[in-house]
């Protein structure tokens, strides 16, 4: 796996993985937890530290780490730490198996994970689905969706991105010509011109093509998206878009919304924040800052409380003035 180095948690040192969980027994042991231990741990040890934890815990005590974290914990803080538990491999893979099971599918998971991951991050993905699961995870995918959202999902499935190697003026004029044709000139779009291009072509070609759409056309692509189309196949192209022009700037957006007005999305929040937290979070605050004038840190400390705030705040690693 590439070594990402814009996370805002990193190895912690230094480590002692037995210290850590004689700690977090103590933590939990009798009557009442110690919450603020817990989450001071897991939220400042990175995923493969956490592992190392788990098997220490297991090795002194004889019980599960993650067990004893539900049994101890409550609510939104209990799915945090869970969550921070989970071992980075399977975390997309398990994320997607829960967001199609049983009664509705949850298109927003679905979204943002098959929109915003890289072609080889989707085929790491379907390789764990499949060991993890014994199933195939296009068959379920295509099990729960239909129509354009449906094959959108699919094309990306695919993980077959064209490769960011120079960019040909010539097709880029042409790409934008097809997309303007089949969106602004038509009665009715042509979502496959849509998908087909926005499913393959490299991230570079596709950021000349929307400079040039802008040029042909007088709007950018993601009005006449949003114009054009409508419900779970607009969000997905939106999201596609937006991972295209930058996935930093898309995941503070996801950031901002999950706590904008009534209600908070938790489980947006808590998948985001851990998931990019050793990827690219500091690339997010930055665009967060810049396009929401305020700081992520902020707002998350505007819009959580308790320990459940607490443990985001580390997580989140600092504020941007």
């Amino acid at each position: 796996t590439p070594q990402y180095s814009r996370g805002t948690v990193t190895a912690f040192a230094p480590f002692d993985a037995r210290a850590d969980a004689e700690a977090l027994r103590k933590a939990m042991k009798g009557m009442g937890t110690d919450e603020e231990t817990v989450l001071t741990i897991l939220a400042t040890r990175n995923n493969a530290q956490r592992q190392e934890i788990a098997s220490a815990f297991k090795t002194l005590f004889g019980r599960d780490l993650v067990d004893d974290l539900k049994s101890e914990l409550t609510g939104k803080f209990e799915t945090l730490m869970v969550s921070l538990m989970r071992p980075a491999y399977i975390f997309d893979a398990h994320a997607l198996k829960h967001a199609i099971k049983g009664a509705g599918t949850n298109e927003k998971v679905l979204t943002e994970i098959l929109a915003s991951r890289t072609p080889a991050e989707v085929q790491n993905i379907k390789q764990v689905y499949q060991q993890e699961y014994e199933a195939n995870l296009e068959d379920k995918i295509t099990g729960e969706t239909s129509g354009h959202f449906q094959r959108l999902l699919v094309v990306l499935l695919q993980a077959n991105r064209d490769p960011d190697v120079g960019v040909d003026e010539a097709l880029v004029e042409q790409d934008a010509q097809v997309l303007f044709r089949a969106g602004e000139l038509k009665w009715g779009t042509d979502e496959e011109k849509f998908i087909t291009i926005l499913g393959t072509r490299s991230v570079s070609h596709l950021r000349r093509v929307f400079d040039k759409y802008m040029t042909i056309s007088g709007f950018q692509i993601e009005e006449t998206i949003d114009r054009e189309t409508s419900g779970d196949l607009e969000k997905l192209l939106l999201a596609v878009v937006k991972c295209i022009r930058s996935v930093p700037a898309y995941f503070a957006e996801t950031l901002y919304y999950s706590m904008k007005g009534a209600g908070t999305d938790d489980d947006t929040l808590i998948r985001v924040m851990v998931s990019r937290s050793e990827v690219d979070l500091l690339d997010i605050r930055q665009e967060f800052r810049k396009n929401f004038a305020k700081s992520l840190y902020q707002m998350i400390q505007k819009d959580t409380s308790g320990d459940y705030r607490k443990a985001l705040l580390l997580l989140c690693g600092g504020d941007d003035d």
